[in-house]
């Protein structure tokens, strides 16, 4: 799949960027050299593969919440690099 000097403008300007022309043109050919490669995919044999990616598949290793007790404000927040009594200090973002 051939990918235009003018598709690349487009998202450029989608992301924002500013690209010069001879990076325009790199781009372009780089970008066409991958959705080529993976355009090959769609002709590989899958017949009979388990599909077995991800996480899904695999088990949860669980354990037992135990109760303890807790370090205290002082312990909690001693690196704390401002601290209004026993909570942390933070910037207001609004």
């Amino acid at each position: 799949m051939k990918i235009s000097t003018d598709e690349i403008e487009k998202m450029a300007h989608l992301a924002r960027l500013k690209i010069d022309d001879p990076l325009k043109e790199a781009l372009s050919g780089q970008l066409s050299h991958i959705l080529d490669y993976i355009d090959t995919l769609k002709d590989v044999n899958v017949e009979g593969v388990i599909p077995a990616s991800g996480a899904a598949f695999l088990n949860n290793v669980l354990r037992e919440d135990v109760l303890g007790d807790s370090p205290g404000p002082e312990v909690t927040l001693a690196n704390a690099p401002e601290r209004d009594q026993d909570f942390y200090t933070v910037p207001r973002v609004v």
